[in-house]
């Protein structure tokens, strides 16, 4: 049973947090553009960043910023323009963006973390953003935190926001998450933007190490499309304001509090996946007797990565042969003679071996998850046996439809 409850409030739910977010004029659409979380003091501060060498300005001014303070007070993030591929004047730009929120909010500009989010190869829409950070600052309070989830998304259909809160010693913590992501979804990391608050003291050394371990076990167990993007962000703060003791090395309160931000991960990483740009249903692939867990990651991966895969889950065909073709170039040693594959309570492989199986129930079985609730009952549930190690692991991943290729078609027209 898990250490935590699932409670409201969204990024806003930890002590000490104020969120917004206003439609500024970046967006084309009007919807909602501009998003601000803040900690009523300076918070340690942990990032993941895309491994892309094309990078967004916001990533390379998030990455000199944390390798030179490990704290923040602010995250700033714009929708829209992903001010990525844009030079020495979108990097002019972002530092802008900085200095303006800071003399908004009064604080130093080196509190401030940035974020941003649209069409590559456009700046930021200065004139407007100028014009927002005023009211966005004045707009934030302890209840923003849903109106901060819808102003980060693009094509996203829904907005993505958990909280959980647990005890440590004798006293709540909380955390809270928001994510974006729709399309160029794909580990290292995935194409999405991901913030979350917590208010736990807890030493810097140890919060990156914990944001890292939760990245892998989550935002980089995703995939949609295949492609990684140029502005992928995740960056978690911890202002300490639940007033529980410093956890400053392993032990039962930092595995509790690393098993919770485990969960707010891989909670938005899923929402991020069955948000997939056209997607129907949410696949899980589960990988098991894998030499070690990194080995098991990795075939999950590629089966949730599998075209084909996708597209046979989308025709609601159990054609299981793509999964196990899919596990086999994952580039994990393993022999064949020990596979064994499993579609929801469907045993097709067992010892290497086909087995008869109802192919119309199985189909059915398809077509009822792509009918389901929203991240309830529409997930396939792929199960993958390797070998008898003791390596397991998870990806997710959705189907692939006719109408992704349609959205992406069409994106900057």
């Amino acid at each position: 049973m898990a250490d935590w409850q699932v409670i409201s409030g969204s990024v806003t739910a930890p002590r000490g947090y104020r969120a917004a977010g206003i439609t500024a004029g970046l967006k084309p659409s009007g919807l909602p553009d501009l998003a601000l979380i803040v900690s009523d003091v300076e918070a340690i501060a942990a990032g993941v960043f895309t491994t892309s060498v094309v990078r967004a300005a916001c990533v390379d001014y998030c990455r000199q910023r944390l390798q030179a303070k490990h704290s923040a007070r602010a995250i700033l993030c714009n929708a829209g323009q992903a001010n990525a591929a844009t030079g020495d004047q979108g990097w002019a730009d972002a530092l802008e963006s900085a200095q303006l929120l800071a003399e908004a909010l009064n604080i130093p500009p080196e509190s401030i973390l940035l974020a941003s989010t649209g069409v590559i190869g456009q700046r930021i829409k200065m004139d407007a953003l100028r014009a927002g950070i005023p009211k966005l600052v004045a707009a934030a309070s302890e209840t923003g935190g849903d109106a901060a989830a819808g102003a980060i998304i693009t094509t996203d259909l829904v907005p993505k926001s958990i909280a959980l809160e647990t005890m440590i010693d004798g006293r709540p913590v909380r955390m809270g998450g928001i994510a974006k992501g729709s399309g160029m979804i794909h580990p290292n990391m995935a194409t999405m933007l991901s913030f979350v608050t917590c208010d736990a003291a807890v030493s810097t050394s140890l919060w990156q190490e914990m944001l890292s371990r939760a990245a892998d076990k989550s935002f980089n167990q995703i995939t949609v499309d295949g492609d990684t993007s140029t502005n992928d962000t995740l960056i978690a703060l911890a202002n300490g304001q639940s007033r529980t003791p410093a956890i400053t090395e392993m032990g039962a309160d930092a595995e509790k509090l690393e098993a919770m931000l485990t969960e707010v991960c891989q909670y938005l990483a899923k929402a991020i996946a069955r948000d997939g740009e056209g997607a129907t249903c949410l696949i899980e692939v589960q990988v098991s007797g894998a030499h070690t867990d990194e080995d098991a990651r990795k075939v999950a991966r590629t089966i949730a990565g599998s075209s084909l895969a996708k597209s046979a889950v989308f025709g609601r065909d159990p054609n299981w042969g793509r999964i196990a073709a899919a596990a086999g170039r994952a580039g994990v040693h393993f022999d064949q003679q020990d596979l064994r594959i499993q579609l929801g309570d469907f045993l097709l492989m067992e010892n290497g071996q086909p087995l008869p199986f109802d192919r119309k129930a199985a189909s059915n079985y398809l077509k009822t998850a792509a009918a389901g609730a929203y991240l309830k009952e529409d997930t396939v549930l792929i199960a993958v046996s390797i070998g008898n190690g003791s390596g397991s692991g998870k990806a997710w991943g959705c189907d692939l439809s006719y109408d992704y290729v349609k959205i992406n078609a069409e994106y900057t027209t």
